[in-house]
Protein backbone atom coordinates (compact mmCIF):
# COMPACT_ATOMS: atom_id res chain seq x y z
CA UNK A 1 0.00 0.00 0.00
CA UNK A 2 1.18 3.52 -0.80
CA UNK A 3 2.31 5.63 2.15
CA UNK A 4 2.59 8.91 0.24
CA UNK A 5 6.38 9.00 0.80
CA UNK A 6 7.49 7.18 -2.35
CA UNK A 7 9.29 8.89 -5.18
CA UNK A 8 8.11 8.28 -8.74
CA UNK A 9 9.23 4.98 -10.23
CA UNK A 10 9.04 4.54 -14.00
CA UNK A 11 10.44 1.05 -14.60
CA UNK A 12 7.44 0.02 -16.75
CA UNK A 13 6.16 3.14 -18.56
CA UNK A 14 2.79 2.30 -20.07
CA UNK A 15 3.09 -1.40 -19.27
CA UNK A 16 0.86 -4.21 -20.44
CA UNK A 17 -1.90 -3.63 -17.87
CA UNK A 18 -2.10 0.04 -18.80
CA UNK A 19 -2.17 -0.81 -22.50
CA UNK A 20 -5.10 -3.16 -21.93
CA UNK A 21 -6.96 -0.41 -20.06
CA UNK A 22 -6.28 2.05 -22.89
CA UNK A 23 -7.67 -0.43 -25.41
CA UNK A 24 -10.82 -0.93 -23.30
CA UNK A 25 -11.16 2.82 -22.88
CA UNK A 26 -10.97 3.35 -26.64
CA UNK A 27 -13.56 0.62 -27.15
CA UNK A 28 -16.16 1.61 -24.56
CA UNK A 29 -15.72 5.18 -23.32
CA UNK A 30 -17.40 8.05 -25.18
CA UNK A 31 -15.06 10.01 -27.40
CA UNK A 32 -15.88 13.34 -25.77
CA UNK A 33 -13.72 12.54 -22.74
CA UNK A 34 -10.07 13.62 -22.96
CA UNK A 35 -7.45 10.98 -22.14
CA UNK A 36 -3.85 11.22 -20.97
CA UNK A 37 -2.87 7.54 -21.19
CA UNK A 38 -2.27 7.47 -17.42
CA UNK A 39 -4.36 5.08 -15.34
CA UNK A 40 -4.34 5.02 -11.54
CA UNK A 41 -5.27 2.15 -9.26
CA UNK A 42 -4.14 3.63 -5.96
CA UNK A 43 -3.33 7.08 -4.57
CA UNK A 44 -2.08 8.57 -1.33
CA UNK A 45 -1.03 12.12 -0.49
CA UNK A 46 0.56 13.47 -3.67
CA UNK A 47 1.37 10.07 -5.21
CA UNK A 48 -0.53 8.04 -7.82
CA UNK A 49 0.27 4.46 -8.83
CA UNK A 50 -0.73 2.84 -12.11
CA UNK A 51 -1.61 -0.84 -12.77
CA UNK A 52 1.99 -1.63 -13.75
CA UNK A 53 3.52 -0.26 -10.54
CA UNK A 54 4.66 3.08 -11.92
CA UNK A 55 4.33 5.95 -9.48
CA UNK A 56 3.59 9.57 -10.39
CA UNK A 57 3.88 12.80 -8.46
CA UNK A 58 0.52 14.52 -8.82
CA UNK A 59 0.98 18.25 -9.44
CA UNK A 60 -2.59 18.90 -10.57
CA UNK A 61 -4.56 17.26 -7.73
CA UNK A 62 -7.60 16.36 -9.81
CA UNK A 63 -7.72 19.99 -11.09
CA UNK A 64 -7.53 21.47 -7.62
CA UNK A 65 -9.83 18.96 -5.92
CA UNK A 66 -7.36 17.34 -3.55
CA UNK A 67 -6.00 20.14 -1.38
CA UNK A 68 -5.74 17.69 1.54
CA UNK A 69 -4.23 15.05 -0.76
CA UNK A 70 -5.40 11.67 -1.97
CA UNK A 71 -7.09 9.45 0.62
CA UNK A 72 -6.31 11.44 3.74
CA UNK A 73 -6.80 9.06 6.66
CA UNK A 74 -9.27 11.34 8.43
CA UNK A 75 -11.39 11.75 5.30
CA UNK A 76 -11.40 8.02 4.56
CA UNK A 77 -12.48 7.28 8.12
CA UNK A 78 -15.30 9.84 7.95
CA UNK A 79 -16.53 8.32 4.68
CA UNK A 80 -16.35 4.80 6.10
CA UNK A 81 -18.28 5.74 9.24
CA UNK A 82 -21.02 7.59 7.38
CA UNK A 83 -21.36 4.90 4.71
CA UNK A 84 -22.04 2.39 7.48
CA UNK A 85 -24.92 4.49 8.81
CA UNK A 86 -26.66 6.05 5.78
CA UNK A 87 -25.71 6.45 2.14
CA UNK A 88 -28.53 8.63 0.87
CA UNK A 89 -31.56 10.64 1.81
CA UNK A 90 -33.21 13.34 -0.29
CA UNK A 91 -32.58 16.31 1.99
CA UNK A 92 -35.77 18.16 1.08
CA UNK A 93 -37.87 15.26 2.45
CA UNK A 94 -35.74 13.73 5.21
CA UNK A 95 -32.97 15.93 6.62
CA UNK A 96 -29.73 14.71 8.18
CA UNK A 97 -27.03 16.05 10.46
CA UNK A 98 -23.91 16.05 8.19
CA UNK A 99 -25.64 18.47 5.78
CA UNK A 100 -26.56 20.94 8.54
CA UNK A 101 -23.20 20.66 10.30
CA UNK A 102 -21.40 21.38 7.06
CA UNK A 103 -23.54 24.45 6.34
CA UNK A 104 -22.66 25.71 9.81
CA UNK A 105 -18.93 25.14 9.26
CA UNK A 106 -18.99 26.84 5.87
CA UNK A 107 -20.83 29.82 7.36
CA UNK A 108 -18.15 30.22 10.02
CA UNK A 109 -15.20 30.22 7.59
CA UNK A 110 -16.91 32.20 4.83
CA UNK A 111 -15.57 35.53 3.53
CA UNK A 112 -19.18 36.69 3.05
CA UNK A 113 -19.91 39.22 5.77
CA UNK A 114 -23.02 39.43 7.92
CA UNK A 115 -25.75 36.84 8.32
CA UNK A 116 -25.39 34.11 5.72
CA UNK A 117 -27.15 31.02 4.37
CA UNK A 118 -25.62 27.96 2.68
CA UNK A 119 -26.97 25.55 0.06
CA UNK A 120 -25.33 22.28 -0.97
CA UNK A 121 -25.33 20.64 -4.39
CA UNK A 122 -23.22 18.21 -6.47
CA UNK A 123 -20.80 19.89 -8.88
CA UNK A 124 -19.14 23.23 -9.48
CA UNK A 125 -21.31 23.87 -12.51
CA UNK A 126 -24.42 23.18 -10.46
CA UNK A 127 -23.23 25.63 -7.80
CA UNK A 128 -22.84 28.32 -10.46
CA UNK A 129 -26.26 27.49 -11.94
CA UNK A 130 -27.86 27.91 -8.53
CA UNK A 131 -25.99 31.16 -7.93
CA UNK A 132 -27.58 32.52 -11.09
CA UNK A 133 -31.02 31.22 -10.07
CA UNK A 134 -30.78 32.85 -6.66
CA UNK A 135 -29.53 36.14 -8.09
CA UNK A 136 -32.28 36.34 -10.69
CA UNK A 137 -35.10 35.65 -8.27
CA UNK A 138 -33.62 37.98 -5.65
CA UNK A 139 -33.29 40.89 -8.08
CA UNK A 140 -36.15 39.97 -10.42
CA UNK A 141 -33.90 40.68 -13.42
CA UNK A 142 -32.49 38.32 -16.06
CA UNK A 143 -29.08 39.75 -17.00
CA UNK A 144 -25.77 38.22 -15.89
CA UNK A 145 -22.33 39.72 -16.60
CA UNK A 146 -19.33 37.40 -16.93
CA UNK A 147 -15.81 37.95 -18.24
CA UNK A 148 -13.53 36.96 -21.08
CA UNK A 149 -11.13 34.11 -20.20
CA UNK A 150 -13.68 32.86 -17.65
CA UNK A 151 -14.55 29.23 -17.02
CA UNK A 152 -17.66 28.36 -15.01
CA UNK A 153 -18.62 24.85 -16.17
CA UNK A 154 -20.00 22.64 -18.94
CA UNK A 155 -23.80 22.89 -18.55
CA UNK A 156 -25.85 25.15 -20.81
CA UNK A 157 -25.83 28.11 -18.42
CA UNK A 158 -22.23 27.69 -17.33
CA UNK A 159 -21.01 27.21 -20.91
CA UNK A 160 -22.79 30.45 -21.72
CA UNK A 161 -20.87 32.19 -18.94
CA UNK A 162 -17.59 30.58 -20.08
CA UNK A 163 -15.32 32.24 -22.65
CA UNK A 164 -13.21 29.37 -24.00
CA UNK A 165 -14.68 28.13 -27.27
CA UNK A 166 -12.52 25.02 -27.85
CA UNK A 167 -13.18 22.47 -26.52
CA UNK A 168 -15.89 23.62 -24.12
CA UNK A 169 -18.41 25.46 -26.29
CA UNK A 170 -17.75 24.48 -29.88
CA UNK A 171 -20.79 22.92 -31.52
CA UNK A 172 -23.00 23.12 -28.44
CA UNK A 173 -24.95 26.31 -29.19
CA UNK A 174 -27.29 28.08 -29.06
CA UNK A 175 -26.41 29.32 -25.61
CA UNK A 176 -28.47 30.79 -22.80
CA UNK A 177 -29.70 34.35 -23.36
CA UNK A 178 -29.10 37.44 -21.21
CA UNK A 179 -25.40 36.73 -20.70
CA UNK A 180 -23.11 39.72 -21.28
CA UNK A 181 -19.30 39.49 -21.54
CA UNK A 182 -16.94 42.15 -20.25
CA UNK A 183 -13.14 42.18 -20.64
CA UNK A 184 -11.16 40.64 -17.79
CA UNK A 185 -8.05 42.18 -16.23
CA UNK A 186 -5.40 40.15 -18.06
CA UNK A 187 -2.43 42.41 -17.39
CA UNK A 188 0.10 40.37 -19.38
CA UNK A 189 -2.12 40.61 -22.46
CA UNK A 190 -3.85 43.92 -21.74
CA UNK A 191 -6.47 44.62 -24.40
CA UNK A 192 -5.66 48.33 -24.10
CA UNK A 193 -1.88 47.77 -24.45
CA UNK A 194 -1.32 49.42 -21.07
CA UNK A 195 1.06 48.51 -18.27
CA UNK A 196 -0.05 48.13 -14.67
CA UNK A 197 0.01 50.08 -12.36
CA UNK A 198 0.24 53.18 -14.56
CA UNK A 199 -2.61 51.96 -16.77
CA UNK A 200 -5.52 53.91 -15.29
CA UNK A 201 -7.46 50.63 -14.93
CA UNK A 202 -9.09 50.67 -18.36
CA UNK A 203 -10.63 47.30 -17.44
CA UNK A 204 -12.81 49.21 -14.98
CA UNK A 205 -13.33 52.23 -17.22
CA UNK A 206 -14.86 49.92 -19.86
CA UNK A 207 -18.11 49.86 -17.91
CA UNK A 208 -18.78 53.50 -18.82
CA UNK A 209 -19.58 52.34 -22.34
CA UNK A 210 -20.51 48.77 -21.45
CA UNK A 211 -23.69 49.88 -19.67
CA UNK A 212 -24.58 52.07 -22.64
CA UNK A 213 -23.75 49.71 -25.48
CA UNK A 214 -24.26 46.18 -24.08
CA UNK A 215 -26.85 46.13 -21.30
CA UNK A 216 -28.60 48.58 -19.01
CA UNK A 217 -27.68 47.92 -15.36
CA UNK A 218 -31.39 47.94 -14.48
CA UNK A 219 -31.62 44.67 -16.43
CA UNK A 220 -28.69 42.99 -14.65
CA UNK A 221 -29.16 40.67 -11.67
CA UNK A 222 -25.52 39.80 -11.03
CA UNK A 223 -21.91 39.94 -12.11
CA UNK A 224 -19.87 36.73 -11.74
CA UNK A 225 -16.07 36.69 -11.61
CA UNK A 226 -13.34 34.29 -10.57
CA UNK A 227 -10.90 36.00 -8.16
CA UNK A 228 -8.22 34.09 -10.08
CA UNK A 229 -9.34 32.86 -13.48
CA UNK A 230 -8.60 29.13 -13.44
CA UNK A 231 -9.02 27.47 -16.83
CA UNK A 232 -8.40 30.85 -18.46
CA UNK A 233 -4.77 30.72 -17.34
CA UNK A 234 -4.57 31.45 -13.60
CA UNK A 235 -4.99 35.09 -14.51
CA UNK A 236 -4.48 37.05 -11.31
CA UNK A 237 -5.97 40.56 -11.46
CA UNK A 238 -4.87 43.65 -9.55
CA UNK A 239 -6.67 44.10 -6.24
CA UNK A 240 -8.13 47.36 -7.58
CA UNK A 241 -9.96 45.46 -10.30
CA UNK A 242 -12.01 43.19 -8.05
CA UNK A 243 -12.55 45.95 -5.51
CA UNK A 244 -13.65 48.24 -8.33
CA UNK A 245 -16.09 45.63 -9.63
CA UNK A 246 -17.66 45.30 -6.20
CA UNK A 247 -17.96 49.08 -5.88
CA UNK A 248 -19.58 49.23 -9.30
CA UNK A 249 -22.04 46.48 -8.38
CA UNK A 250 -22.97 48.27 -5.18
CA UNK A 251 -23.57 51.51 -7.07
CA UNK A 252 -25.73 49.81 -9.71
CA UNK A 253 -27.60 47.52 -7.26
CA UNK A 254 -26.14 44.43 -8.93
CA UNK A 255 -25.25 41.29 -6.95
CA UNK A 256 -21.55 40.43 -6.86
CA UNK A 257 -20.76 36.69 -7.28
CA UNK A 258 -17.22 35.41 -6.76
CA UNK A 259 -16.63 31.92 -8.18
CA UNK A 260 -14.22 30.27 -5.70
CA UNK A 261 -14.65 26.75 -7.03
CA UNK A 262 -10.97 26.34 -7.86
CA UNK A 263 -9.43 29.00 -5.60
CA UNK A 264 -11.15 28.04 -2.35
CA UNK A 265 -10.19 26.01 0.71
CA UNK A 266 -6.66 27.28 1.37
CA UNK A 267 -5.49 26.91 -2.23
CA UNK A 268 -4.26 30.52 -2.52
CA UNK A 269 -2.86 30.90 0.99
CA UNK A 270 -6.07 31.94 2.73
CA UNK A 271 -9.25 29.94 3.21
CA UNK A 272 -10.72 31.78 0.19
CA UNK A 273 -9.01 34.04 -2.34
CA UNK A 274 -11.63 36.76 -1.78
CA UNK A 275 -10.02 37.46 1.59
CA UNK A 276 -6.76 38.53 -0.08
CA UNK A 277 -8.53 40.92 -2.44
CA UNK A 278 -10.55 42.61 0.28
CA UNK A 279 -13.93 41.89 -1.29
CA UNK A 280 -17.25 40.88 0.23
CA UNK A 281 -19.31 38.84 -2.26
CA UNK A 282 -23.09 38.61 -2.11
CA UNK A 283 -22.97 35.01 -3.34
CA UNK A 284 -20.02 32.62 -3.52
CA UNK A 285 -20.16 29.22 -5.25
CA UNK A 286 -17.63 26.65 -4.02
CA UNK A 287 -16.78 23.02 -4.88
CA UNK A 288 -13.65 21.00 -5.82
CA UNK A 289 -11.57 20.67 -2.62
CA UNK A 290 -14.51 20.89 -0.24
CA UNK A 291 -14.83 17.09 -0.06
CA UNK A 292 -11.44 15.68 -1.15
CA UNK A 293 -12.81 14.04 -4.28
CA UNK A 294 -16.38 13.24 -3.23
CA UNK A 295 -18.96 14.99 -5.47
CA UNK A 296 -20.11 18.04 -3.52
CA UNK A 297 -20.55 21.76 -4.09
CA UNK A 298 -22.48 24.64 -2.66
CA UNK A 299 -23.18 28.34 -2.50
CA UNK A 300 -23.00 30.72 0.40
CA UNK A 301 -24.54 34.14 0.36
CA UNK A 302 -26.07 36.94 2.31
CA UNK A 303 -29.23 35.82 4.06
CA UNK A 304 -31.57 38.30 2.39
CA UNK A 305 -30.38 37.09 -1.02
CA UNK A 306 -30.25 33.37 -0.29
CA UNK A 307 -33.72 33.36 1.27
CA UNK A 308 -35.32 34.81 -1.89
CA UNK A 309 -36.21 31.42 -3.47
CA UNK A 310 -39.27 29.64 -2.08
CA UNK A 311 -39.01 26.11 -0.59
CA UNK A 312 -38.59 23.59 -3.38
CA UNK A 313 -36.90 26.03 -5.78
CA UNK A 314 -33.45 24.82 -4.74
CA UNK A 315 -32.30 21.24 -4.23
CA UNK A 316 -31.66 18.05 -6.15
CA UNK A 317 -31.84 14.30 -5.69
CA UNK A 318 -28.20 13.92 -4.66
CA UNK A 319 -27.59 17.48 -3.44
CA UNK A 320 -25.52 17.43 -0.27
CA UNK A 321 -25.19 13.64 -0.14
CA UNK A 322 -24.53 12.56 3.50
CA UNK A 323 -21.33 10.66 2.68
CA UNK A 324 -19.95 13.60 0.73
CA UNK A 325 -20.94 15.94 3.58
CA UNK A 326 -19.13 13.73 6.09
CA UNK A 327 -16.00 13.93 3.93
CA UNK A 328 -16.33 17.71 3.72
CA UNK A 329 -16.73 18.10 7.47
CA UNK A 330 -13.47 16.17 7.87
CA UNK A 331 -11.76 18.27 5.18
CA UNK A 332 -12.52 21.56 6.94
CA UNK A 333 -11.17 20.14 10.20
CA UNK A 334 -7.97 19.10 8.40
CA UNK A 335 -7.54 22.48 6.67
CA UNK A 336 -7.70 24.24 10.02
CA UNK A 337 -5.85 21.70 12.17
CA UNK A 338 -2.95 21.29 9.75
CA UNK A 339 -2.93 25.01 8.86
CA UNK A 340 -2.91 24.31 5.13
CA UNK A 341 -3.36 27.99 4.30
CA UNK A 342 0.12 28.55 5.72
CA UNK A 343 1.35 25.46 3.87
CA UNK A 344 0.08 26.96 0.58
CA UNK A 345 2.18 30.05 1.24
CA UNK A 346 5.23 27.89 2.01
CA UNK A 347 4.71 26.00 -1.26
CA UNK A 348 4.49 29.33 -3.07
CA UNK A 349 7.82 30.44 -1.62
CA UNK A 350 9.61 27.27 -2.72
CA UNK A 351 8.11 27.25 -6.19
CA UNK A 352 8.55 30.95 -6.86
CA UNK A 353 11.93 31.74 -5.31
CA UNK A 354 13.74 28.50 -6.12
CA UNK A 355 12.26 27.68 -9.52
CA UNK A 356 9.76 29.91 -11.32
CA UNK A 357 11.24 33.40 -10.91
CA UNK A 358 14.80 32.25 -11.78
CA UNK A 359 13.29 30.39 -14.74
CA UNK A 360 11.59 33.56 -16.00
CA UNK A 361 14.83 35.49 -15.71
CA UNK A 362 16.91 32.84 -17.48
CA UNK A 363 14.45 32.16 -20.31
CA UNK A 364 12.84 35.59 -20.64
CA UNK A 365 12.34 35.18 -24.40
CA UNK A 366 10.09 32.16 -23.91
CA UNK A 367 8.73 32.36 -20.37
CA UNK A 368 6.37 35.27 -20.79
CA UNK A 369 4.75 35.41 -17.37
CA UNK A 370 4.75 33.70 -13.98
CA UNK A 371 1.71 34.35 -11.80
CA UNK A 372 -0.72 33.17 -9.16
CA UNK A 373 -1.25 33.10 -5.42
CA UNK A 374 -0.35 30.45 -2.86
CA UNK A 375 -0.19 27.01 -4.42
CA UNK A 376 -2.16 28.11 -7.49
CA UNK A 377 0.61 29.06 -9.90
CA UNK A 378 1.12 29.15 -13.65
CA UNK A 379 3.78 29.76 -16.31
CA UNK A 380 2.82 31.25 -19.68
CA UNK A 381 5.02 30.30 -22.65
CA UNK A 382 5.53 32.44 -25.76
CA UNK A 383 7.55 32.16 -28.94
CA UNK A 384 8.80 35.72 -28.68
CA UNK A 385 8.89 38.09 -25.71
CA UNK A 386 7.98 41.13 -27.80
CA UNK A 387 5.12 39.73 -29.85
CA UNK A 388 3.91 37.44 -27.04
CA UNK A 389 2.86 34.87 -29.63
CA UNK A 390 1.53 31.88 -27.64
CA UNK A 391 3.58 28.69 -27.73
CA UNK A 392 1.30 25.72 -27.11
CA UNK A 393 3.69 23.24 -28.73
CA UNK A 394 6.41 23.62 -26.11
CA UNK A 395 3.81 23.18 -23.38
CA UNK A 396 2.79 19.81 -24.83
CA UNK A 397 6.39 18.67 -25.03
CA UNK A 398 7.18 19.76 -21.46
CA UNK A 399 4.09 17.93 -20.18
CA UNK A 400 5.22 14.76 -21.98
CA UNK A 401 8.76 15.15 -20.63
CA UNK A 402 7.49 15.44 -17.08
CA UNK A 403 5.12 12.50 -17.52
CA UNK A 404 8.05 10.35 -18.59
CA UNK A 405 9.82 11.44 -15.40
CA UNK A 406 6.81 10.47 -13.32
CA UNK A 407 5.40 13.96 -12.77
CA UNK A 408 1.88 14.96 -13.83
CA UNK A 409 1.32 18.58 -14.85
CA UNK A 410 -1.45 20.03 -17.01
CA UNK A 411 -2.07 23.00 -19.28
CA UNK A 412 -4.69 25.72 -19.43
CA UNK A 413 -5.42 29.05 -21.12
CA UNK A 414 -7.31 30.12 -24.23
CA UNK A 415 -4.27 29.28 -26.39
CA UNK A 416 -3.18 26.18 -24.45
CA UNK A 417 0.20 27.82 -23.81
CA UNK A 418 0.11 27.86 -20.00
CA UNK A 419 1.24 25.20 -17.53
CA UNK A 420 -0.59 25.32 -14.21
CA UNK A 421 0.43 23.90 -10.87
CA UNK A 422 -2.10 22.74 -8.27
CA UNK A 423 -0.15 20.45 -5.95
CA UNK A 424 -1.83 18.89 -2.94
CA UNK A 425 -1.13 21.13 0.04
CA UNK A 426 0.17 18.08 1.94
CA UNK A 427 2.96 17.49 -0.59
CA UNK A 428 6.38 17.20 1.03
CA UNK A 429 9.13 19.73 0.24
CA UNK A 430 11.21 16.85 -1.15
CA UNK A 431 8.50 15.78 -3.58
CA UNK A 432 7.73 19.37 -4.53
CA UNK A 433 11.35 20.09 -5.40
CA UNK A 434 11.61 16.85 -7.37
CA UNK A 435 8.55 17.80 -9.43
CA UNK A 436 9.73 21.36 -10.04
CA UNK A 437 13.22 20.24 -10.98
CA UNK A 438 11.69 17.85 -13.52
CA UNK A 439 9.73 20.77 -14.94
CA UNK A 440 12.87 22.93 -15.15
CA UNK A 441 14.79 20.07 -16.76
CA UNK A 442 12.03 19.75 -19.36
CA UNK A 443 12.31 23.43 -20.25
CA UNK A 444 16.09 23.25 -20.36
CA UNK A 445 15.89 20.29 -22.73
CA UNK A 446 13.63 22.30 -25.03
CA UNK A 447 15.42 25.65 -24.95
CA UNK A 448 19.10 24.71 -24.64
Amino acid sequence: MLTGKEFPSMQNPQGEKTKRMIAACDRYVAGGFSRSGIFAVEAKGAILQDPDGNRYLDMYAGIGVLNVGHCHDQVVEAIRNQAGMMLHSFFSYVQYEPFVLLCEKIAKISPVKGEVRVGLFNSGAEAVENSVKVARIAKKRPGIISFTNAFHGRTLMTMSLTSKMHPYKYGFGPFAPEIYKAESAYCYRCLWKSIYPSCGMHCLEQFDWFFKSEVDPDNVAAMIVEPIQGEGGFITPPHEFLQGLQKLCNEKDILFITDEIQSGFCRTGTMFASEQFGIDPDIMPFAKSIAAGMPLSGIIGKANVMDAPNPGQLGGTYAGNPVACAAANAVIDILEKENLALRAREINKIMMTEFLLPLKEKYSDNVGDVRGLGAMLAVEFVKDAKTKEPDADIVKRIIDYCKNRGVIIVSCGIHGNIIRFLPALVITDEHLRFAMQSFVDGITAELK
